[in-house]
């Protein structure tokens, strides 16, 4: 196996109040047709709200995702990552070591409502999930 540092995801867009799945290991493939994961490393996330309010955006990590019916969930207890995110704002999240997943872990993402400024609907935050992969 050979180690790819890489853009782990193109742009993933998300609108609206959802929960989505966006990157699965061993189900996924990765950005620039390095291929399909083996063991991935995510060393940041990138996120920018294109919407015209408020965003609450979570991250999750769903370990071993291969009795899911989806791609990926969020499990509050799976949750590392939670902040609003004002209209044109980029925010950026970063881990001092990357988080190794292993196949069929999965990274979610979530659009929510603030408490403040907007009703998380109509939101539309792009992601770009950066990384190693081994493949």
């Amino acid at each position: 196996m050979a180690l790819k540092k890489t853009q782990l995801l193109d742009i993933r867009s998300v609108t609206g109040i959802a929960t989505v799945g966006i990157f699965t290991v061993g189900v996924t493939p990765t950005a620039g047709g390095v291929g399909v994961a083996s063991t991935s490393y995510i060393k940041n996330v990138i996120m920018h709200n294109t919407g015209l309010g408020t965003a609450r955006v979570s991250l999750f990590i769903n370990p071993n995702t291969a009795n899911a019916n989806a791609l990926g969930y969020g499990v509050t207890a799976n949750r590392f990552l939670r902040l609003d995110v004002a209209p044109n704002e980029t925010a950026f999240f970063e881990s001092t070591y990357p988080i190794v997943m292993t196949d069929r872990d999965s990274l979610s993402v979530e659009i929510a409502a603030p408490d403040v400024g907007g009703s998380g609907i109509g939101s539309a935050v792009n992601f770009i999930v950066n990384g190693d992969t081994d493949v």
